[in-house]
């Protein structure tokens, strides 16, 4: 990740963002922190789709919909794991 990634990360801090990673987790919940090697989230959901009969993207628009279910308080998730980052807000429900 470079400045100028990381300048564009902290535009986020403090919403609701969906993290989508390069495994079968994706973490919902708010961007408290960003540095070049991790991100730090507060009041998150961690998702396993291999978990669930649910796609993703059908457990992200469902979240939205109904809201976060948090199971974890604080998530440290490795930036070089994340595939996307984004506003939970931004996702287009179809």
């Amino acid at each position: 990740m470079n400045k100028n990634d990381l300048e564009i990360w902290n535009d986020f801090i403090g919403q609701n963002v969906v993290v989508d990673t390069n495994s079968s987790y994706v973490y919902l919940g708010k961007l408290v922190d960003a540095t070049e090697h991790i991100i730090t989230l507060s009041d998150v959901d961690i998702h396993d789709h291999q978990e669930s009969s649910s796609t993703k993207e059908q457990y992200i628009i469902n979240t939205k919909k109904s809201g976060i279910k948090k199971n974890r308080q604080h998530v440290v998730v490795r930036t070089s794991f994340i595939v996307s980052l984004s506003n939970l807000n931004d996702v287009i429900e179809y």
